[in-house]
Parts: C-alpha cells; sequence; structure tokens
C-alpha cells in the first residue's frame, strides 16, 4: 500500500505512510466499527490522512495543546463527526473515554480502539511558534509548556531549581555532558535578574561550555532545551502511563504505535512492550501455563527507522524509533 508523500501546510508527518501500513489491518478488520486513537495530534497530518486512507473510521485526536486543538480542527472540518478532538494530556485517555459521550467513544466502550499512534516529542507546530520557547533559535519568553495555560515554565525551573536538582534534569533528560557546570552559571546569573528570554539562556550555555565541544557537538543549547522541555511538560511520566492506558483500550486484533525521538523514550516503550509480549510461564518448560501466555505480539522487528528517502523529505525523522504491538486474542494467549 503506498499512498504517497506529500507536505501539507508546511507540516510533514513522519512516515506517514509506514503508520497507516501497520495500522491497516486492524482497521480492515473493524470496518465501520473501526476507532483509531491519535494521542499527539499536533497539527493534525497523521490524522488526515488516517480519515482519508480509512474512509470507515473514526478518529479521537488528543492533544494538552489548546492552538493545536483549534487549527487541527479547522483542518479537519471536512470530515465531520468522523473526527473528534480531545483536549487532554495523552495518558488521560482512559479515563476521556470512560466518560465521554459520542459515537466513537460507545463504540471504544463496546468494541475497543482498532489502532492508536503515538508521534512522541514536541511538534513542528510547536517548535514554529517563536513565543512558546521551544526553539532555541530565536529569543523568546522561556515557556516550553504544551498546554500553556496550566504547570510550571522553563523560567520557573531555572529560577527556582537547586544546583542538584537542575543538574539532575540536563544530565538526565539532555545527556548534557557539563550539567553541573550550566547549573552553577545559572545560579550565579540569577542572583543578577531571573531568567524570563531564552536568548539569556543561549548566551550563558555558549559562555558555560567549552569552545572544543561547541565546535563539534551540535548546537550548545540543544540537550539543555530538550531537558527543561521534557521537564516541564513530564514528558516520560506521561509516556509510562500512557501505555497501559493504551494497551487497555484496544481490541482484539487492536494495534497501538509509538514513535520515539529520545533513547529515553524509546527505551521505557522496549521494556514496557518487552514485558507484554513475553510469556510468563517458567522457563524449561514446553508450552504456556493456562494464564501466562503473552498479550500481545510485536508487529515490528525491533525499532524501526525510517528510510533515506523519509530522512531527505523530512530531516526531523533521522532520530526516530518505531516499535508497536497487536492485541492477540484469547485462544491465542
Amino acid at each position: 500500500m503506498d499512498y504517497g508523500i506529500d507536505a501539507n501546510r508546511g507540516h510533514v508527518p513522519v512516515m506517514r505512510d509506514r503508520m497507516a501500513q501497520l495500522l491497516e489491518p486492524a482497521v480492515a478488520a473493524y470496518g465501520p466499527r473501526a476507532v483509531i486513537v491519535d494521542g499527539t495530534l499536533g497539527a493534525g497530518g497523521h490524522t488526515e490522512h488516517f480519515l482519508r486512507v480509512f474512509p470507515e473510521a473514526h478518529v479521537i485526536g488528543v492533544d494538552r495543546d489548546p492552538d493545536a486543538l483549534r487549527e487541527a480542527g479547522e483542518r479537519l472540518a471536512e470530515f465531520g463527526e468522523r473526527f473528534v478532538p480531545v483536549r487532554a494530556r495523552f495518558d488521560e485517555i482512559g479515563s476521556v473515554a470512560a466518560a465521554a459521550d459520542g459515537h466513537a467513544f460507545d463504540t471504544v466502550r463496546e468494541h475497543g480502539v482498532a489502532g492508536a499512534l503515538f508521534d512522541l516529542g514536541v511538534s513542528s507546530m510547536q517548535l514554529d511558534r517563536e513565543d512558546r520557547g521551544f526553539a532555541y533559535s530565536v529569543d523568546a519568553p522561556l515557556d516550553m509548556r504544551m498546554d500553556p495555560t496550566q504547570g510550571q515554565t522553563a523560567a520557573d525551573i531555572l529560577n527556582t531549581y537547586s544546583h542538584g536538582d537542575l543538574a539532575r534534569v540536563l544530565k538526565t533528560y539532555g545527556d548534557e555532558r557539563f550539567a553541573g557546570k550550566i547549573a552553577a552559571a545559572v545560579l550565579r546569573e540569577r542572583e543578577k535578574e531571573p531568567f524570563e528570554r531564552s536568548g539569556r539562556l543561549v548566551e550563558l550555555l555558549y559562555d558555560a561550555i567549552p569552545a572544543a565541544t561547541r565546535r563539534t557537538g551540535g548546537h550548545p543549547a540543544k540537550r539543555t532545551f530538550q531537558a527543561l522541555r521534557v521537564e516541564v511538560n513530564r514528558e516520560l511520566e506521561a509516556v509510562e502511563n500512557v501505555i497501559p492506558a493504551i494497551t487497555g483500550l484496544l481490541g482484539v486484533g487492536g494495534r497501538a504505535v509509538f514513535m520515539s525521538y529520545q533513547s529515553l523514550e524509546d527505551k521505557i516503550v522496549k521494556s514496557a512492550f518487552a514485558r507484554l509480549t513475553t510469556s510468563t510461564t517458567p522457563q524449561g518448560l514446553p508450552v504456556d501455563l493456562p494464564g501466562t501466555a503473552p498479550r500481545f505480539r510485536s508487529i515490528t522487528n525491533g525499532a524501526e527507522k525510517a528510510s533515506d528517502a523519509e530522512i531527505a523529505l523530512n530531516p526531523r525523522a533521522a532520530s526516530v524509533r518505531v516499535r508497536g504491538v497487536e492485541k492477540r486474542a484469547e485462544e491465542e494467549q
């Protein structure tokens, strides 16, 4: 199945065709009962593609960013009730599905979810919004919240965290070699004046990171900005929480696919999927004991990567790792 690849409104969904291919067997099997959850709606590129190539399916699009929901809603208005927008953090999908009204949610409660996609990390739309502070290439308020109406900002973290906590965030979520040195510089500078804008932080990072590293290690702000964003939005916690939530919602034969761009995200997905697809029968027995067969099977061979052609079209795809599972029927377990 080849649907072709094109850019839409400046947004190119990563591995759009492959995501549809991975979900197609489940969506086809469910027919008019097929409901797809796009847990990371963003600009709506993947959802639009699913609605076009699966004409019987409904898509529940989840995003915590009100701007994303508004713009995606305008983009997808032509699909009418087949597109269902939900404002929530994606790991809240279980409680949303249990309580929300509407045909798609009634179908999920009766038959389960046919397919689910989670394209993790910050969306292209958010990166393009200079006033949101996600990008280090422009001077902007240090916000970085995916939902700009609640929670602490990146500036709050820089202005209030202790040296130890800030260094931990930079090291753990950004793999920053100079985490301690950067944290010390932040504490010194905030005594003079609180951090408010990204330009000042970028200048600090240029001063704190040795010139030799700056020449070979990419932009000196990349790792720090990533770490702050992950901490602000509690991204890893959300990934850990959503895997049991969405696999619990899948119907028999339903499929869940995750796209990760950071090693920490991919490690969480890999570990969780390994548990879901592994028998708990003690080693050495010739057959699975009752109730110990795995509830899921893998639909990807390890972590799939983007092709060279995909990366040429969309450089963001260079770091993506794709993993997916399918829920097995009880007689297979």
